[in-house]
């Protein structure tokens, strides 16, 4: 499609602005077709930068540069016009003075490139939950992994119409090439120069010097979280890092869960999980970003996953710990940053057993006696949602799924329990907003030095992270009695010999059977001083042996421990000032005296 052919004008002046800065050799209008993408990907294989699998039909291995890995937090930048605005969790740059030195960057930044004009639709295309962006970047790889990650081409054009929406997203690989110079290898520019700027106020992206990931498909951490969370503040609905998942009983009755974890907390494998409990039955709709809103005809909260694609960290995923994930990746498949094997596959540490020899992540001979890692613990798989083998027939349904119940949780090794229930709405956005993983070890009596991540969105709000918290209550007060219930759960509790209590994984569905009980009215719960816990036999340990003494530790209140706890709530709070809601202030007061009784 050429440039000329575009029927919405704004979209066509923002895309001339940027190639009079940018100076690409000329521009190209994505359409999303299979062959657009073939031409793309055979074009990087022509320069050397993709390797075709022989192993997996239409899959292409990637090697980056070793400066440009994974998302850089400390050059991703929230630019409002009060610092205030961003938060102390942000980091933060005026946006004149983040402009007018990308704008230096951006000059003639293209020369000698393509400039792909990437229409993408965040959502199935047409849905009212859904939203609109267009991407401009040189480079080819981005075009691919979008056409996995999103819905792109001219459908979305024709949704977009002559004056839609449309989120601008600028990226640009900051590798201009030479009259007559190809990519030899990956283009991007030093990390000093390496710029992923967020503009809220404007719904506007500008990325320049990364290639990789969330850096660099804009359409992921960058749209769907940092500007969609501002956006759905300011409309009334919800941007949130959490994956989606449906579970149904014996009986068939659906439930609807989402679920927001750190990372390295086992979300992809529970948002793929294969339960251990005899006629439950779970369904993927998304694995790690969900949008909600509220529907007006019942009043719940209906989720959709914004995406299409999986962008999962290989190292670990195995038949083991993953089958659904290792069978979505077996074509149609892009890798970065693996091991590539003589015989045309790709390996990862955790995978299985090791091949004699192949090629590293950075393209160096590799063997499993080199003293080194073969694949970068980044690296990533692109792969298309619908080849996931338990893929819901409704993960592309345009109004979303209604949700039934929330869940938090982080990485702790001891004092919080396996699960607990909050006692209401407030409640649960506390436990939400003191959702924390383990730096160092606890000694008994205390928790341990906790690394708080609220709602899993530590890197990934776009705005102050205590507005984003007062934005979770003002939701609870609009939903009423129609809100999802709220859980917390811990798999990786350890006892005093650092053995875990819990097997985890498709095990993990007990406590999930739990959750879905509950919301039936089916059982009742224990109060304890932080929360709703399950009732003695109320959870589901059928065919696994525990040993009683195990499984008391692993549900275990330690009233000493939660009141450390709850000093460094305090001072995890005390960062947000006066942009606090009171009302968590007086959760943490509830707590206390929950647990001085």
């Amino acid at each position: 499609m050429r440039l000329e052919d575009l029927k919405h004008e704004k979209l066509k002046a923002w895309i001339k602005e940027i190639a009079d800065m940018c100076g690409p050799k000329d521009i190209y209008v994505c359409d999303g077709s299979k062959e657009e993408y073939d031409r793309c990907m055979q074009g990087l294989v022509d320069l050397g930068l993709a390797h075709p699998l022989t192993k997996r039909p239409h899959s292409h291995s990637f090697r980056s540069d070793p400066s440009d890995v994974a998302r850089v937090e400390d050059r991703t930048f929230i630019s409002y016009p009060n610092k205030e605005d961003a938060g102390p969790t942000n980091h933060w740059m005026s946006p004149d003075e983040l402009k007018s030195t990308m704008k230096g960057l951006y000059k003639g930044s293209m020369k000698n490139r393509t400039m792909y004009v990437i229409p993408f639709s965040m959502g199935p295309v047409g849905s009212p939950i859904a939203k609109i962006g267009v991407e401009l970047t040189d480079s080819a790889y981005v075009v691919c992994n979008m056409h996995i990650m999103t819905r792109v081409g001219t459908k979305v054009l024709d949704v977009l119409g002559s004056d839609g929406e449309f989120i601008p997203c600028l990226h640009s690989v900051g590798a201009p090439l030479a009259d007559g110079e190809k990519d030899t290898k990956w283009p991007c520019a030093p990390i000093e120069k390496k710029y992923i700027s967020h503009f809220p106020d404007e719904n506007l992206i500008w990325s320049y010097g990364s290639g990789y990931g969330g850096n660099a498909l804009l359409g992921k951490k960058c749209f769907a979280l940092r500007i969609a969370s501002a956006m759905a503040r300011r409309e009334g609905w919800m941007a949130e890092h959490m994956l989606i998942l449906r579970l149904t009983n014996p009986e068939g009755k659906r439930f609807h869960i989402a679920a927001a974890f750190p990372s390295a907390c086992g979300k992809t494998n529970l948002a793929m999980l294969q339960p251990t409990i005899p006629g439950w039955k779970c369904e993927t709709i998304g694995d790690d970003i969900a949008w909600m809103k509220i529907n007006p005809e019942d009043g719940r909260l209906y989720a959709i996953n914004p995406e299409a694609g999986f962008f999962g960290v290989a190292p670990g995923t195995s038949y083991d710990s993953n089958p659904m994930a290792m069978d979505s990746i077996k074509e149609n498949t892009i890798f970065t940053n693996c091991v590539e094997t003589d015989d045309g596959d790709v390996w990862w540490e955790g995978m299985g057993p090791a091949p004699k020899h192949g090629k590293d992540w950075k393209g160096n001979d590799w063997t499993p006696e080199s003293g080194e890692k073969g694949a970068h613990p980044n690296a990533r798989f692109t792969a298309p949602a619908r080849q996931c083998p338990v893929i819901c027939k409704d993960w592309e349904d345009p109004k979303g799924v209604p949700i039934d119940i929330f869940i938090f949780g982080g990485r702790r090794a001891s004092v919080m329990p396996l699960v607990h229930e909050s006692y209401s709405w407030d409640h649960g956005v506390f436990m939400g907003s003191t959702a924390a993983s383990e730096t160092t070890a606890a000694n008994i009596g205390a928790a341990g030095q906790l690394r708080f991540d609220p709602f899993a969105m530590l890197p990934f709000a776009g705005y102050n992270m205590g507005d984003y918290m007062n934005h979770w209550l003002e939701m609870g007060d609009k939903l009423g009695d129609k809100a999802p219930r709220i859980f917390y759960v811990n798999w990786f509790r350890k006892d005093a010999d650092g053995k875990w209590l819990w097997p985890g994984f498709g095990d993990n569905s007990r406590v999930l059977k739990w959750m879905c009980e509950r919301v039936e009215g089916k059982i009742d719960a224990v109060d304890t001083p932080i929360g709703k816990m399950p009732k003695d036999g109320d959870l589901d340990l059928k065919g696994l042996d525990i040993p009683e003494a195990d499984f008391k530790e692993l549900m275990r209140v330690d009233v000493e421990a939660w009141k450390d706890q709850a000093n460094q709530i305090e001072a995890h709070y005390a960062k947000f000032g006066s942009r606090l809601p009171e009302r968590l202030k007086k959760q943490l007061e509830e707590l206390r005296a929950r647990l001085s009784k």
